[in-house]
């Protein structure tokens, strides 16, 4: 039952993210988008976390679903009202995100020291990446912790990137396996560069925002919406 129920919500999660990233910041069709791409990312990584867990425990789908849940509570929490429930649920993820990262540097240093350099077919260098992730991020809730609530473009940029990275390990996780592109879309879709091309749009995405919200003092709105900063991505 749960195989079904992690490709329909990684598929879904795909859809929204990307829906999410291409409406109007602020408006609702982002902010309902973004808030059902984030239960779809808490199934699909919950769901892909056991699945995993069944095979081995050094299986990087363990790791990806614990990071997708990290990723998106922290970045919805982000643009919450700051209250007990939020300080700890930030409590809690920051736990999640130093084990994550020892985790992805012990497994990246026995990939790195395997004959073929990988593990479980992940090579050492994507474990390295993600640990280097994981590990600012965690800098990043420290530094929340210490200083409060945050306020406009830190705030939005915190929001952006944490959203993007949770849509970009969705993203990667499909469409770099070319068999299951290929049972879903057509041959041409299913070339390196065809495959390379979502992914790379999601980091270009995110640029792009992180540039539009940087140093500005207050949320950019939608016409006709509250003040209240967006929930979705």
């Amino acid at each position: 039952m749960l195989l079904p129920i992690h490709i329909v919500a990684g598929g879904l999660a795909i859809i929204l993210g990307a829906v999410a990233l291409a409406a109007r910041k602020g408006a609702t069709l982002h902010r309902r988008s973004g808030l059902l791409f984030v239960y779809a990312m808490l199934t699909m990584g919950i769901s892909g976390s056991i699945l995993a867990l069944r095979q081995s425990l050094t299986n990087a789908n363990v790791l990806g679903g614990f990071m997708s849940a990290y990723f998106v509570i922290t970045a919805l929490t982000t643009v919450r009202p700051v209250s007990a429930w939020t300080r700890w649920l930030n409590s809690v993820a920051l736990l999640v995100a130093i084990a994550l990262a020892l985790i992805e540097i012990g497994l990246g240093l026995k990939a790195f020291t395997s004959p073929r350099g990988t593990i479980n077919g992940v090579p050492f260098f994507m474990l390295f990446f993600l640990a280097t992730v994981t590990t600012l991020a965690a800098a990043g809730d420290v530094r929340l912790m210490r200083s409060g609530a945050l306020r406009a473009g830190p705030r939005l940029a915190r929001h952006l990137w944490r959203m993007c990275f949770a849509l970009f390990i969705a993203a990667g996780s499909f469409f770099s396996i070319r068999a299951r592109v290929a049972k879903i879309l057509p041959e041409p879709f299913t070339t390196p560069t065809m495959r390379a091309l979502p992914i790379a749009l999601v980091f270009a995405a995110m640029f792009y925002w992180l540039w539009r919200v940087r140093g500005r003092r207050r949320p950019a709105l939608a016409r006709g919406t509250s003040t209240a900063p967006p929930a979705g991505t």
